[in-house]
């Protein structure tokens, strides 16, 4: 493995407006590293994690087994798991972690060779399967929709074509190849093939299904008065994250093709603790550049369970 530790963005804050003690429950829905799991159980608190990725048992050695528990799944699974009512509090650090991008051979990174994979689990078709079989003008849609790359259309042309001859198997080789389709980076703040990769990533994960699935799983698994909080990365995660919560505040009609209907007249199932959306300081964005697009939305579930008005 190489590059810096993973470190957990906005911690303090997300601590500070979970308002955990001793005796909650709390689910840790990306675990990674644990550097979230570690600060709540600091607290005194009880802490369930969710983790897709298997790599990361590694990091819960040494956690106490009386108060932690990890479990391989997918965040939006935790109602399942844990039922109805049953925490305290929820926090959701979405995104690809630092240590996946930094791990080659998972393919997540553009300036390091590896295998073209880029799947936070271990099933389900890589980003390989997807550039080297997908119709045009899916490939497009996804690099559009999903990495907001205006020049979709002609990297998917580019790719169709180069594919035919030789399917594309490595990290660097599609990167370059993107590059090369842009013309090159010609001062370019970011490299040609950011935006490529992370449409990429996102859809060999349905990273953006499974955050709008997670959000009413915490909505259920959360007691009356048990908070969440959710950083984000990118504006079409925070997009999501603003559009429920303000849904479930009574602030905005519903619209989400995930979350059950909420019934008209219905109270609200969340008060937002605070309006829009924080960001890290300048010491934090300091310290750990990769914070510098995140963004801290929280609330407090209500004792009107507007999710189950409909039922």
């Amino acid at each position: 493995m190489t590059g810096a530790p993973h470190i957990s963005v906005l911690l303090n804050e997300v601590v500070e407006h979970l308002a955990i003690g001793p005796g909650d429950v709390v689910v840790d829905g990306t675990f990674g590293a644990g550097g979230y799991s570690r600060a709540f159980l600091a607290t005194g608190a009880k802490v369930v994690a969710f983790d897709r990725d298997p790599t990361v048992r590694r990091f819960a050695a040494g956690f106490p087994d009386d108060r932690f528990r990890l479990v391989e799944a997918r965040f939006s699974e935790m109602d399942a798991v844990l039922g109805e009512g049953h925490a305290d509090g929820v926090a959701l650090d979405l995104g690809v972690s630092s240590m996946q991008i930094d791990q080659a051979e998972r393919g997540f990174s553009f300036m390091q060779d590896g295998p073209l994979d880029m799947r936070m689990g271990d099933t389900g078709p890589t980003a390989a399967d997807l550039v080297n079989t997908l119709e045009q003008e899916e490939l497009a849609r996804i690099i559009f929709v999903y990495g907001e790359e205006r020049e979709s259309r002609r990297i998917a042309r580019a790719i169709i074509r180069r594919r035919e001859e030789q399917p594309f198997s490595r990290t660097l080789e599609l990167a370059e190849f993107v590059e090369k389709a842009l013309g090159g980076r010609r001062g370019a703040k970011i490299h040609p093939a950011t935006r490529t990769f992370q449409g990429l990533r996102i859809a060999v994960n349905e990273e953006l299904a499974e955050l709008e699935a997670g959000l009413v799983a915490a909505e259920r698994v959360l007691k009356a008065g048990g908070r969440l909080c959710v950083v984000t990365f990118h504006s079409l995660e925070d997009r999501i994250v603003k559009t429920f919560l303000g849904e479930r505040s009574g602030r905005t009609p519903a619209g989400s093709r995930h979350a059950p209907p909420v019934a008209k007249g219905a109270e609200p199932s969340f008060r937002l603790l605070f309006n829009g959306a924080k960001a890290p300081s300048e010491a934090e964005t300091a310290a750990n550049p990769r914070a510098r697009s995140a963004k801290l939305r929280a609330a407090v579930r209500t004792d009107a369970p507007a999710w189950r008005a409909a039922a």
